[in-house]
């Protein structure tokens, strides 16, 4: 593949970031239990750092919705590959994504979870790409960093499974411009 990864947000600032959303979420849920649900799998990392700083109860479980494939365009096919273990009825529900980009795949998980009855739901996110978004109505409640129309990758973020493991998010520089 004749690409390259071009630094965006480096870890630093996401590290300083979280530990920001942390405090602004603990603070808006103070004295309640905090029903995390990660998705898989490019929120993962996020997740977990931002559980950690977080100073309210909480519980998580994870779920996994698909829409990309190995492209780098969302398609709007969406297929729940795996639903919460645990009930949230009357929980109150923190959804943690990696980026709302499309709005597609958030609108349907936050569809389906509204569907299991939960006292609130709310939507936090690593990224917001609003540049490339197809459902205005879709909003994050908590959001790291606004970002351009780039396809971005790192921190939990891949590209055909590559480049999660990279601890800042970058953007793919295609040397190529045949990838679609």
């Amino acid at each position: 593949m004749g690409e390259k990864v071009v630094t965006l947000i480096s870890k630093e600032a996401i590290e300083k970031r979280i530990e920001e959303m942390a405090r602004e979420i603990s603070a808006d849920y103070a004295g309640r239990e905090l029903f995390l649900v990660c998705v898989l799998k490019g929120a993962f990392i996020f997740a977990a750092d931002l559980m950690r700083g977080l100073t309210v109860d909480t519980r998580v479980d994870f779920v996994d919705v698909s829409s990309y494939g190995k492209g780098m365009k969302s398609s709007a096919q969406m297929t729940l590959v795996l639903d919460l273990q645990d009930s949230i009825e009357d929980k109150d529900v923190l959804i943690i994504e990696d980026i709302a980009d499309t709005g597609r795949s958030i609108d349907f998980l936050k569809r389906h979870i509204e569907a299991k009855k939960p006292r609130t739901v709310k939507l936090c996110t690593l990224l917001d790409k609003p540049g490339s978004r197809v459902l205005p109505h879709i909003s994050p409640d908590y959001t790291g960093f606004i970002i351009p129309d780039k396809f971005v990758v790192g921190f939990g973020l891949d590209f055909a499974q590559r480049y999660r493991n990279l601890p800042f998010v970058g953007y793919l520089d295609f040397e190529d411009d045949s990838v679609e």
